[in-house]
């Protein structure tokens, strides 16, 4: 029996949305019309480039990193890119899904992104 092969990558995107007014910052804002439609971009890029079912786009609420978003995170790899735009999820479409290498440019900043911690150092 043949098993159904798995997504190479998993992208969660924030879609997370603040009422107007709020003081948090989101990743998908009424005053950023381009945020809107991201998720929409990306999953239309990954069909384009044929590549939709081996690079699986998931909507998402928070990744608690407001203050750089629009934020997509990339797993395997465990790469958050920031402060999307089309013209960048392009570009870590091409060079990241289909070529292989994270594009460094739009990666979180490691004092923004520290190394994750271990549930097991946390479990009462």
């Amino acid at each position: 029996m043949i098993g159904m092969p798995q997504p190479a990558f998993y992208v969660f995107k924030c879609q997370q949305s603040a009422p107007p007014g709020m003081p948090k910052p989101s990743c998908v804002t009424q005053s950023n019309p381009e945020s809107q439609q991201l998720m929409q971009h990306l999953s239309q890029s990954l069909m384009m480039k044929g590549i939709i079912a081996t690079v699986s786009p998931i909507q998402t609420s928070c990744l608690n990193r407001c203050q750089q978003g629009p934020v997509i995170l990339v797993e395997p790899g465990h790469t958050m890119y920031v402060g999307l735009t089309k013209e960048k999820i392009d570009r870590i479409v091409e060079e990241h899904f289909v070529g292989g290498n994270v594009v460094t440019d739009y990666v979180i900043a490691d004092e923004l992104w520290a190394d994750p911690i271990d549930p097991a150092s946390m479990a009462r």
